[in-house]
């Protein structure tokens, strides 16, 4: 992983798989305590691995796509955001955010059936312990959409499915359905955007945090291609893999005989070629224009 950059006024304070965190400094040069930069990089992570190669512009894709998808759902939750006026050094790949208690649970909401849940479903019909009608193949319609939480694994290791009762433990009773609830509808009304401009959104994960007055805030990002499945609504096909607007291109790479990479092994992934870098680039800013009907400029 790349050295997070020395940004002045700043403390690094953390490092995740995408995004560097940095506390602002008061006048005397303290680090705050209820003020974090959120910066997104150009890492990409794929099977639990940060890779080594970077995609260029992936921080300005995730975030600018964050900040539009922010205003469409801001009806259905506040956000952390304070302050787009961020250092130049970062500029349209930081936002000024509120510093939250975070929410230890991963928030995922699926429309549509694949990737870990379809192998769960496979096994035993159930998706983090939640039975789903039989006959579901990769791809197909849930309906409605479900909750299916995870654990929050620390980096470099995988998030485990999460039965609701052990949600109900971790944050209580009352927060558990307001997390449910809130990130199901989150995925549909993003669906509701989406689907006219031919993107269906299979699955999504949400962070969130509260303010020190107990209010859920959606906090990190948001319905962006790290965070979600996009999918081609006019090649969509239950029983095979869809075409796709997300970091699936890598995965597919990377489990493919051209990579020479063994993911059974535990080695690091290898570096990704020129053309699979450029691809990449090329479908999280496909992502963005085609989400947003704004032109991408880097």
């Amino acid at each position: 992983m790349t050295s997070p950059i020395a940004l002045p006024g700043f403390a690094h304070v953390y490092s995740g798989k995408v995004r560097d965190l940095y506390a602002p400094l008061d006048e005397v040069g303290r680090p705050r305590e209820d003020q974090v930069l959120l910066v997104a990089s150009d890492r990409i992570s794929a099977f639990d691995f940060v890779l080594r190669t970077p995609i260029p512009d992936k921080g300005k894709v995730l975030t600018q796509l964050s900040l539009w998808w922010f205003e469409q759902i801001e009806s259905l939750v506040p956000n952390q955001v304070i302050s787009t006026d961020v250092p130049a050094e970062v500029a349209g790949r930081a936002v000024l955010v509120e510093r939250l208690d975070m929410v230890p649970v991963e928030c995922v909401a699926r429309a549509y059936l694949t990737g870990g849940g379809l192998a769960e479903y496979e096994a035993d019909g159930t998706v983090s312990g939640l039975e789903l009608p039989t006959g579901l193949v990769d791809g197909s319609r849930i309906e409605p959409p479900v909750f299916t939480p995870s654990t929050k694994a620390p980096m470099g290791e995988h998030d485990q499915p999460m039965p609701y009762a052990d949600v109900e433990a971790a944050v209580g009773s009352e927060r558990a359905a307001q997390l449910r609830d809130l990130t199901v509808r989150i995925l549909e009304r993003a669906n509701e955007i989406a689907a006219p401009k031919g993107v269906l959104i299979a699955d999504t994960k949400v962070e969130y945090g509260v303010r020190p007055d107990g209010q859920l805030v959606i906090a990190d990002e948001v319905l962006t291609p790290d965070s979600s499945r996009f999918w081609s609504a006019a090649d969509w096909q239950p029983g095979r893999r869809q075409a796709s607007y997300d970091k699936q291109f890598v995965r597919d790479w990377l489990t493919s005989p051209a990579s020479g990479w063994d993911r059974a092994s535990g080695d690091e992934p290898p570096a990704l070629p020129d053309d699979v870098v450029e691809r990449t680039r090329a479908k999280y800013v496909e992502a963005y224009e085609t989400i947003t009907g704004r032109t991408f400029e880097a």
